[in-house]
C-alpha cells in the first residue's frame, strides 16, 4: 500500500509567530491565505469574506502559486490555489503538496477530500483526542487506495471540480433568490 509521502513532496507554511513585521514602505506586503480562501478555491469562486489580513516583512516566507495543491491542517480539506490567491503567504496551519508525475493535482484534492479510506484514517487519528489540528505526520502517512491511470485521474478530478463549482453557483442563485423574496416581503409588510 502506497503512502501519500511516496507520491508528493510536502512544503510546510511559514510559522506565523516567527515572521518579523517591518514598518518600512519598501518591505513587501503579503496577504494571509485563510479558510475562506481555501473554500473559494475549492468552489472555483471568489472569496467573499476575506478579512484581508496582511503583513509587511523582509523575511523569506512561503507563498502560493496558481495551481498549487494546499491542505489545511485545521479543517483537513485540500484545494487548488486560484490565480486570485497567487503570492499569498501560507502559515504553519497549511501544507503545500507538490504532486509528482504519478498523480493529477485535481484528483489528489478529490482523493483527500472525498475518499472513504482517507476519511476513516483521519477519524481514527482524531479519536479520543482533543486535537483541533491534523499533524503533518498524519497527512504524510495516509495510506492511499490503488490509483487509476493518469488519464482517468484527470477525468475524475475535472468532474469533481466541475461539480463543486456547479454546487457553489446553485447556492449563490438560491441565496440571491432568498434575498429578493425577503425584500419583496419586507416591502409588502410595510405598506
Amino acid at each position: 500500500m502506497k503512502r501519500l509521502e511516496d507520491l508528493v513532496e510536502f512544503v510546510s507554511g511559514s510559522p506565523q509567530f516567527r515572521i518579523k513585521e517591518a514598518f518600512e514602505d519598501t518591505a513587501p506586503v503579503y496577504s494571509y491565505y485563510g479558510q475562506p480562501d481555501l473554500e473559494a478555491d475549492l468552489a472555483g469562486m471568489d472569496s467573499k469574506d476575506n478579512d484581508g489580513k496582511q503583513v509587511r516583512t523582509f523575511d523569506k516566507v512561503n507563498t502560493l502559486s496558481q495551481g498549487d495543491v494546499i491542505f489545511s491542517l485545521i479543517s483537513g480539506k485540500s484545494a487548488i490555489v486560484n490565480v486570485k490567491h497567487q503570492g499569498y503567504l501560507y502559515t504553519q496551519n497549511y501544507v503545500k503538496l507538490v504532486a509528482g508525475i504519478k498523480v493529477d493535482s485535481k484528483y489528489l484534492v478529490f482523493l483527500l477530500n472525498e475518499d472513504p479510506l482517507i476519511k476513516k484514517q483521519f477519524q481514527t487519528g482524531l479519536q479520543g483526542s482533543q486535537v483541533l489540528k491534523y499533524t503533518l505526520k498524519q497527512v504524510k502517512e495516509l495510506e492511499l487506495p490503488d490509483l487509476p491511470t493518469i488519464d482517468k485521474q484527470r477525468m475524475l478530478g475535472e468532474l469533481y471540480f466541475n461539480q463543486l463549482r456547479l454546487e457553489a453557483l446553485r447556492n449563490r442563485v438560491a441565496s440571491s433568490e432568498t434575498i429578493i423574496v425577503l425584500e419583496k416581503l419586507r416591502r409588502v409588510s410595510t405598506k
